[in-house]
């Protein structure tokens, strides 16, 4: 008789969630990903029931708190704290289906022939799905293994940086991206505040080409092209809203070059956060 074919254990991984004042969101979000081996909650010192909800899980589920520089630099300091050789990175209004969990159990089970991963988001907006207005192509890297893969220094809109490719699973993530609109313009303009300091610190100029042609042309690209009106109007608020914050961040650079006091949140300057970043981009 041939011998017995020796079955691989799983590789373990490792969930992170970075929070600030997630009450609304956060125990749905760990719920979907209580299969993982270790979760590791990285909490920007919330000031709501966000680490009270944390705490009533099981053990596994980790609560750290650090100061927020940026979400690039969020996750890159929760990466370094993680127990386990796969990382899986989720924001607190996403959630993990039952699809996408079983695929990456089995991709773990057999052996993974790629050191990260890439994963659609389902974006829902209130209570629609968002098919189109350029959201149909939302694809993130969340499934890397372990120092093989790191977000950029920057504020806001960070794609990480993987050693080699990675390829796309068949399933995505659900993103719960706006349930109340008074809480996402307050968003919208965070991150306008935000994307105009990382502009400010690139070295970026803004005058009424930028403050009125970047947001006509975000509406055009969104609603048009990619086709958001399919979305219906839903859709047509959905575009209109990423138009503003469009502008909101190319308006606010323009008065900081105008009146040369702008008002920088503050970057992490930590080399660590950063250190493999630099490493690999120099061995590439």
């Amino acid at each position: 008789m041939p011998p017995a074919t020796e079955k691989r254990a799983p590789e373990k991984i490792s969930a992170i969630v970075t929070t600030f004042n997630e009450e609304r969101e956060i125990a749905e979000c760990i719920r979907s990903l209580l299969w993982c081996d270790e979760i590791l909650i990285v909490d920007s010192f919330s000031s709501d029931r966000t680490v009270e909800v944390v705490s009533s899980f099981p053990p596994h589920v980790r609560l750290l708190q650090h100061t927020y520089y940026g979400s690039a630099a969020q996750k890159n300091w929760a990466m370094d704290r993680t127990s386990h050789e796969w990382i899986l990175i989720f924001d607190a209004d996403e959630r993990c289906t039952a699809q996408l969990r079983a695929e990456i159990e089995t991709l773990l089970a057999r052996g993974a022939e790629h050191s990260s991963y890439s994963i659609r988001r389902r974006l829902f907006f209130l209570d629609r799905h968002i098919r189109f207005s350029g959201f149909q192509n939302d694809v993130v890297v969340r499934l890397i293994r372990r120092g093989c893969g790191r977000y950029p220094n920057r504020r806001v809109h960070a794609d990480m940086m993987t050693l080699g490719a990675a390829p796309k699973l068949d399933h995505p993530m659900d993103h719960y991206m706006v349930r109340d609109l008074s809480e996402y313009v307050h968003r919208i303009s965070k991150y306008g505040v935000w994307g105009a300091a990382q502009g400010w610190r690139d070295h970026r100029r803004s005058g009424i080409l930028q403050v009125l042609g970047r947001p006509a042309w975000r509406f055009v690209r969104t609603y048009i092209f990619q086709l958001g009106f399919l979305d219906g109007f839903h859709g047509l608020v959905f575009c209109l809203l990423q138009t503003y914050g469009t502008f909101l961040k190319w308006s606010i650079l323009w008065g900081w070059h105008l009146t040369g006091q702008p008002r920088l949140p503050e970057f992490d300057e930590s080399a660590e956060t950063w250190q493999l970043l630099d490493q690999q981009q120099s061995e590439t």
